[in-house]
């Protein structure tokens, strides 16, 4: 289901828990399977779950719980825009809405060509740098004017 490379990653986290405690990489395990598989099928979920001695529904919570996790695919680029209170009063809105008419999508859609998918997210931890977005669940970008989303989205299209 997994590759030896991910699942020696997947080891890596698990070893930094206590023997009887290996669902505490949980999240990190569905990171690396995303990371892997682009987006978290049933069966990937699964795996998990069984890699980690856990019931299938308690990765399905986690993998629920956090938008981070892709449960059906997404295109190359996540882009994932904060409106949460702080980042909607400093411009998170526009900026969410200067995306979907640049990109012709709304929010949990993906561009045709299948490299952005444009999502909303709650607060990112970066209120004093709003409007916040965040690529592919790694990149933080902060203080995006229109001028900056569209460096950024020149950047990303390459």
């Amino acid at each position: 289901m997994l590759s030896a490379e991910a699942l020696k990653k997947i080891d890596r986290e698990i070893a930094k828990y206590p023997s009887d405690q290996k669902q505490s990489a949980v999240m990190s395990a569905l990171a690396i399977a995303q990371d892997e598989k682009g987006w978290l099928a049933t069966e990937t979920m699964d795996f998990v779950a069984q890699y980690l001695d856990m019931p299938p529904i308690a990765v399905y919570e986690v993998a629920t719980f956090y938008n981070m996790y892709n449960l059906q695919p997404a295109g190359k680029y996540k882009v994932t825009v904060c409106t949460n209170l702080p980042c909607a009063l400093s411009g998170g809105n526009q900026a969410a809405d200067y995306l979907k008419q640049k990109l012709g999508i709304d929010f949990n859609e993906t561009t045709a060509d299948g490299k952005f998918t444009l999502k909303e997210g709650e607060c990112m931890g970066a209120c004093g740098d709003a409007p916040v977005m965040l690529v592919n669940n790694k990149q933080m970008c902060s203080f995006m004017t229109n001028d900056q989303i569209d460096r950024l989205l020149e950047e990303l299209d390459k």
